[in-house]
Order: C-alpha cells, then sequence, then structure tokens
C-alpha cells in the first residue's frame, strides 16, 4: 500500500495487539488498519445511539457506557474484548462524556 494511503492507527489501538513483555505486534499491520477501521466506524455510529439511550433512560452517562461495552461483548460480537474497550473508551472521548473506570481483563483482542 503506498505510504500516502495509510491511515494513522491510534498507540492505544495497536497495544491491543501486542502481548504483555512483547514488542511487536501479533498482527500484520493491514490486519490491525483494518480492524481499527471497523472499531472506529463503530464508536461513530454508537454515537447517536448512545445520546438517545442517556435521554430515553434517564440514566448517567456511565451506565450507557456499561450498557454499550455489554452489547459489545456479547456473544457473537465481530470484536474481541480488548476492541469492545477501546470502542467503549472512543465512545466517550467522542461524546465528551468521563472516561469508564477501567475493566479488569486479561484478553486482548
Amino acid at each position: 500500500m503506498p505510504e500516502s494511503q495509510q491511515q494513522a492507527v491510534p498507540r492505544s489501538f495497536v497495544e491491543l495487539f501486542v502481548a504483555p513483555g512483547a514488542f511487536k505486534p501479533s498482527e500484520p499491520r493491514e490486519v490491525i488498519a483494518a480492524r481499527y477501521d471497523l472499531c472506529e466506524d463503530m464508536a461513530q455510529l454508537l454515537t447517536e445511539h448512545a445520546r438517545s439511550k442517556l435521554f430515553e433512560l434517564g440514566v448517567a452517562e456511565e451506565d450507557v457506557l456499561e450498557r454499550v461495552q455489554r452489547g459489545l461483548l456479547a456473544e457473537g460480537s465481530v470484536v474481541g474484548p480488548g476492541e469492545a474497550w477501546w470502542i467503549t473508551r472512543r465512545l466517550a472521548e467522542l461524546l465528551n462524556w468521563p472516561q469508564p473506570s477501567s475493566p479488569e481483563r486479561d484478553e486482548t483482542s
């Protein structure tokens, strides 16, 4: 792929593919970039849904993010636990909501 067409994948996302103690990601750049595109698109698409749930349910922003996280972790999801957590954090960032508390997790992507 020509360098001009390459996108910058945030370090926080690339780190999902680096095992503890390792220096290099476990997947090639093309795979990581494709997964990033999917996760970024999901975060962008979830913004309106999250805003409407906040209003509709009358709950706190943190509760909406927790519900989104659970949905992303549901059986049959196209994202792994690390990616679900990244999407939830990115969603909070896009909405200018406080970052959710970090879950205890051993799995990465």
